[in-house]
């Protein structure tokens, strides 16, 4: 079938559209990386786009060498791993239950957990059950505190509910017990599901920045994110006695917000093109039923 004049022009300039979104998303980024390798008078004097001026590695140097941003990446990447995988964990454990139809009280546990989406108890007496329970300056605080995410767990009770009843029956008729099936059956047939939630989870986690400022207080336990906010709120922690005045020069504001952000995300651009062919597929597959 051939297409119509008006057919290609809106085809184009869905592309066009498509196109200027993208460089707004790309342009930025490519600009934080030419700035964090730019040398600092070239910084300083505005010269820097989407290219480099004089490459200059020191700033990162000093960044890890200098400030505790070392620690903390260690510190965000424990409270990641630990805080995705115990998340995951529990939200399997209550999505599957309710899944099954011949779960008691299936519907008023599910309106119950669709209540909290609404309404929740408020930061002051989240803060007040924490510090009773003395989870202050533990990294429990930031992993029980928001262990579930209601519409995670909605996303994926609806995949389970997506599994065909005739593989299900099957496995039963073999032998299959609950557990058995959930690990033999259930979660094989959920992958896509599993990496885009891991990848939900795992971004929270790396991101979290109110939940370590209300409840952890001790340095040496925030993560990346709280740190890099408070050094670019005093223009860098860098222990200037140890640079000589031109490398201080080479320390301007704009190249440690560049660098702090580029060390921030990175990682997390490293770990999705692993979990991106999953991406699409388990939030499609995940939203066929309500």
């Amino acid at each position: 079938m051939r297409e119509s004049t008006g057919g290609k022009i809106f085809v184009s300039f869905i592309h066009v559209v498509l196109i200027i979104i993208s460089l707004t998303c790309i342009l930025p980024f490519l600009h934080l990386i030419a700035l964090s390798v730019s040398s600092g008078h070239a910084v300083d004097l505005g010269q820097v786009w989407f290219w480099p001026v004089g490459l200059d590695f020191t700033v990162y140097k000093y960044f890890f060498e200098n400030t505790p941003a070392l620690r903390a990446f260690s510190n965000s990447v424990i409270i990641t791993l630990c805080g995705t995988a115990l998340s995951m964990l529990a939200t399997v454990l209550t999505a599957y239950p309710l899944s099954r139809r011949y779960l008691y009280a299936r519907k008023p546990i599910t309106t119950a957990a669709l209540f909290t989406m609404l309404f929740s108890g408020g930061m002051i007496p989240t803060y007040l059950v924490i510090n009773s329970l003395h989870l202050t300056n533990t990294y429990w605080s930031l992993w029980l505190g928001g262990l579930i995410s209601t519409y995670n767990m909605l996303i994926m009770k609806s995949y389970f509910e997506s599994t065909p009843g005739e593989v299900v029956d099957s496995a039963q008729i073999d032998g299959c017990g609950e557990v058995q099936l959930l690990l033999r059956i259930i979660l094989p047939l959920s992958l896509p599901m599993l990496a885009t939630l891991t990848l939900f989870y795992g971004v929270g986690y790396w991101n979290m920045f109110m939940s370590v400022i209300l409840y952890i207080s001790k340095t040496n336990l925030q993560n990346l994110t709280v740190i890099v906010q408070g050094m670019l709120q005093i223009q860098g922690n860098f222990n200037m006695s140890a640079m000589d005045m031109m490398q201080q020069q080479e320390m301007v504001s704009e190249k440690l917000k560049a660098v702090g952000v580029m060390v921030m995300v990175v990682p997390m651009l490293v770990v999705y093109p692993f979990l991106q062919k999953y991406f699409v597929k388990g939030i499609m597959l995940g939203s066929i039923k309500g």
